[in-house]
């Protein structure tokens, strides 16, 4: 979703934008004024706080060598990445306008051997700050931040997700170590009470083997040790919503098809957001089509694929669930139409559309109040 300003900046108005480069090692710092060539800084403190007062120094030293009156305006830009946001918010404390942005969205030159340093990068950010400020938005696009307290909501449901992935990563080596020796014994509980007893047996009826079996039981006590965190999260999670996402959660549980996880996972990693409409919902999700129309070349790519791959991935997943449980709504029938048959290229491509519209549906159902159409709820305990 883009941020844009109605309007960004007046020609006569002094500015200074300030382009970060952040790399482990240090910060490369590009300054301009739109009148005079850009400055480059290096800021090489060895902590990340040491850093960031280098560049309000540095920032204050070319508004005094430039003689900036001290209403000029005083704009910085970072590229979104490992550093998360704590960046914005620490220059946001010192009174300074910040502006984080999505990588890929800015402007490169289309060659094939494109010379690349944080020099360089540095330079043409600064250079597109200055275009944007000047109303060119499609320069770049600005990420919306959350809130402290959204941005740590959402660390339950991505832990949940790691845990069930490791989860299931010891089940499978534990079962392909047992495999490569002749034992096809499942992990369920009479399995794991023989490998934790050191009583399982090869093809032959032998013993496994000593180390074989020490490093089984290693995994084992993994495994166990990843499941007992899941439960323990998972008692945890109503400390995790506040009032307003609990309530959401709870609307979407309603319906037929969707259910507590999934409620969760939507509410903690996209409706935290508000979206003024259903372009700028699906725009965030990447579910929106990427057309290459020049000339008499016409090809369709697909989906953008931009934004939070993990809503993306989940929202297809509830669009199948949907299908299984609300196979009298709107949504399905219109499926049934589009994927014309039993061809699996053609549900493939329309349960990714479906995908869209199924979000578009939640979200006016939890804005508007309006049920998608054809929708059941679950029947009251």
């Amino acid at each position: 979703m883009r941020t844009a300003y109605v309007e960004q900046h007046s020609a006569n108005e002094p500015v200074l934008a300030v382009a970060l480069e952040l790399a482990r090692a240090s910060w490369k710092v590009a300054l301009s004024d739109a009148r005079r060539a850009p400055r480059l800084k290096t800021v090489d403190a060895p902590q990340p706080l040491a850093r960031l007062e280098q560049v309000v120094q540095t920032i204050a030293e070319t508004r005094a060598l430039w003689a900036l009156p001290a209403s000029a305006r005083v704009v910085v830009v970072y590229e979104a990445g490992q550093d998360g946001f704590w960046l914005q918010r620490a220059l946001q404390a010192r009174a300074l306008e910040v502006l984080v942005i999505d990588p890929a969205s800015l402007l490169m030159a289309r060659r094939r051997r494109l010379a690349k340093t944080d020099r360089l990068d540095a330079l043409r950010l600064v250079e597109a700050l200055l275009a944007w400020l000047r109303g060119e938005q499609r320069r770049f696009q600005v990420v919306c931040p959350p809130s402290v307290e959204d941005e740590d909501r959402r660390h339950w449901g991505r832990e949940r997700q790691q845990l069930q992935r490791e989860l299931q990563q010891h089940r499978n080596r534990i079962e392909k170590l047992l495999a490569t020796v002749g034992c096809w014994t499942r992990l369920d509980r009479a399995g794991r009470q023989q490998l934790a007893e050191g009583t399982l047996q090869d093809w032959a009826g032998q013993a496994l083997g000593a180390a074989l079996q020490a490093r089984l039981q290693r995994e084992l006590q993994r495994w166990q040790e990843a499941r007992t965190q899941l439960r323990r999260l998972e008692h945890e999670h109503a400390q995790r919503f506040g009032t307003r996402q609990a309530e959401q959660v709870a609307r979407l549980s309603q319906l037929r098809g969707i259910g507590t996880v999934g409620a969760r996972q939507l509410v903690l990693e996209l409706f935290w957001r508000q979206f003024r409409n259903r372009r700028q919902l699906g725009a965030c999700v990447g579910l929106v089509p990427s057309p290459y129309d020049s000339g008499t070349l016409r090809v369709d790519q697909g989906i953008s694929k931009q934004g939070n791959p993990r809503v993306r991935a989940l929202l297809v997943e509830q669009a199948w669930l949907w299908l299984h449980y609300q196979p009298n709504s709107a949504l399905s029938h219109w499926f049934a139409k589009k994927a014309g048959g039993d061809c699996r290229r053609s549900r493939r491509v329309a349960i990714v559309a479906l995908a869209r519209r199924l979000v578009i549906a939640l979200w006016r159902y939890l804005e508007r109040g309006e049920l998608p159409a054809g929708a059941t709820l679950k029947a009251v305990p």
